[in-house]
């Protein structure tokens, strides 16, 4: 309960002494709620500090800017009979006349007495759409605030909008004090005018994308009964395709057909955009990417990416082995959005690999085609066509395999920050049915599940969670190309062993696994306003000689590590050691690269 008595806060202001602000503040009311002298300390404009020394005319002027700004204050709080006083070296500065300022100030006392907290008496809305949201607060008896009465006008206004009436709005309010009795009797009246159908979306200020895509990519429903939800999704189509900086979608008059054109209005980023990072780890050496990107390649938000990588740059760290060797990779990937609808992207990619990793070396040339859709703003699909050629050389022998394959994929995002999630979830699924030149068949499934639970203020303690599953069904084993099994161990399955120490016998030989589960956790502690944060993770990996996960073993890693906040995502190194499996008590990793390990 907020205190009913009067609230005084001195302010004494010695011009030409320093800052502008008061130099020595004083609240005589030690009984007054602290959150509502907080709100009044941030709405006066005399209690704000600047950096220059205010004259006896700006001083005059903030106090009766105060006037408004405070009484503003004291609604919020549900304070509807509040008197406030500024006396200016004792005179009210209300009544000081604009053009008789004094020539110097020496003290301003602002005095306010809140008066009691006010409750709703009448509260009345009307009328409603179906389904319509009211915040708790708006009813007989309820908490009554300006806030309170402004949510309920926006969830009464929104709700029609939502079914169809765009121009719906306040026709008429009826706000009464009862101040004896601290009540505040409410009565408002709707207008939701009439249905409104999209009319044309009308892009403006764009130069060097053609209107034409960016109607198609925007996939205004024209004709169709006008929702905000929409008009969202069409702001988002035009954002995903990263050709613009800046988006502002704004409605229209209603025409006499009851369509609504929309305008867009367009701020083109610069095409070309390139970037590269760098990894480090005691058991898989140094990486080093690197990309090139066009964002509108011929005017119509077609994308080309060139990317290339090089890891395994050896190193002798900590670890008891040197790295196995260098890996190196090319890419090139075009796509195009809006191609079939507005939420279907289609792409063709081609690539290169070399790989030199502790069980296999292997060549691989592939290109692949096929589509993405958006199905909402955190579900995503794909589904394509790939033919790979692989030169292999591992314990099998040396071998060429050529393998036509169908990738699909679906990926359910919640997380509000990928680059460091507090809360809410990751899910990716892909499956990828093969066969191979010599008749062989069989296919790759593989689940990735991440959640994150956050704790505290800004969530600011928070444990992260993770769990990988894959199997292989089916193929020869000497015909499934090596990277197609699973392996575990190093920085994206189990920190803290070698990377890719374990796997599994086939054939009498050590390879990789036809099955893999993955578990990981961590708890993800920021250092107060700092940008520093501390890790502490453990990390399991087991390995299946067959797809039901027979024949298999497990081992684990676990370490401490840290984190530096910048705006690509955290600078993380982690320090690890075995937990289970080798090198127990013997072995230490550093791992150091952007962002968190899942």
């Amino acid at each position: 309960m907020s205190a009913r008595i009067p609230l005084i806060l001195s302010v004494v202001l010695a011009l030409g002494l320093g800052p502008a602000a008061a130099q020595n503040v004083q609240i005589v009311a030690p009984e007054a709620d602290e959150d509502l002298q907080d709100r009044l300390r941030a709405a006066s404009l005399l209690l704000q500090e600047t950096e220059e020394a205010r004259t006896a005319q700006d001083i005059i002027a903030a106090a009766r800017a105060d006037y408004g700004r405070l009484v503003a204050a004291l609604y919020d709080t549900g304070h509807f009979s509040p008197v406030v006083r500024i006396d200016v070296d004792g005179r009210e500065a209300a009544r000081i006349p604009p053009f008789g300022a004094p020539q110097s100030v020496s003290n301003v006392t602002i005095r306010v007495t809140p008066g009691p907290e006010f409750t709703f008496g009448t509260a009345e809305i009307s009328p409603l759409a179906n389904d319509t949201d009211l915040p708790g607060d708006f009813r007989a008896g309820g908490a009554a605030s300006t806030p309170v009465l402004r949510d309920t006008a926006a969830a009464a206004i929104d709700a029609w909008r939502a079914v169809g009436y765009a121009t719906a709005g306040v026709a008429d309010q009826q706000i009464t004090a009862r101040n004896g009795e601290a009540v505040l009797d409410v009565r408002v009246r709707i207008d939701p005018g009439q249905i409104v159908r999209f009319g044309t979306l009308d892009p403006e200020g764009h130069e060097r994308m053609r209107t034409e895509r960016i109607l198609a990519i925007g996939g205004l429903p024209e004709g169709e009964t006008f929702s905000p939800e929409t008009l969202d999704r069409v702001e988002a189509r035009l954002q995903d395709t990263g050709v613009f900086s800046a988006i502002a979608l704004q409605e229209g008059d209603v025409g006499p057909d009851g369509t609504m054109n929309i305008t867009a209005t367009l701020v083109e980023s610069l095409p070309r955009r390139f970037g590269a990072g760098v990894e480090f780890s005691t058991d898989d050496g140094l990486g080093v990417s690197a990309y090139w990107l066009h964002r509108n390649l011929f005017g119509g938000a077609e994308r080309l990416r060139i990317e290339g990588e090089i890891s395994g740059v050896g190193s002798e760290g900590l670890s008891t082995e040197d790295v196995e060797g260098i890996d190196a990779s090319l890419g090139l990937r075009y796509s195009r959005p809006a191609t079939f609808t507005p939420d279907t992207t289609a792409y063709a990619e081609i690539g290169a690999d070399y790989l030199d990793e502790p069980a296999f070396s292997l060549i691989n040339i592939g290109a692949e085609v096929g589509v993405e859709h958006r199905f909402t703003r955190t579900l995503t699909a794909s589904a394509g066509v790939a033919l790979d050629y692989y030169d292999i050389d591992d314990q099998f022998g040396e071998r060429q395999v050529t393998l036509l394959s169908l990738p699909a994929s679906v990926t359910w995002d919640r997380r509000e920050d990928p680059l460091d999630a507090r809360r809410l979830f990751f899910l990716e699924a892909s499956a990828t049915p093969f066969v191979t030149d010599e008749g062989s068949s069989g296919a790759r499934t593989y689940v990735d599940g991440r959640a994150y639970f956050g704790f505290g203020e800004d969530r600011a303690s928070r444990v992260a969670l993770r769990a990988q599953l894959g199997n292989v069904v089916g193929g020869e084993i000497t015909e499934i190309p090596p990277s197609f099994l699973f392996f575990s161990g190093g920085a994206g399955t189990v920190r803290g062993q070698e990377f890719q120490s374990l796997g599994a016998t086939q054939l009498g030989q050590d390879a990789g696994g036809r099955s893999f589960a993955g578990l990981s956790a961590e708890f993800r502690q920021d250092i107060g306003e700092t940008n520093f944060g501390l890790v502490a993770f453990a990390d399991a990996g087991f390995i299946g000689a067959d797809t039901l996960g027979g024949d298999g073993d497990w081992h684990a890693g676990g370490g401490l590590g840290v984190r530096y906040a910048t705006p690509f995502g955290p600078i993380r190194v982690d320090l690890a050691t075995p937990l289970r499996g080798d090198g127990v008590g013997e072995d230490l990793f550093l791992y150091i690269g952007i962002g968190h390990s899942f």
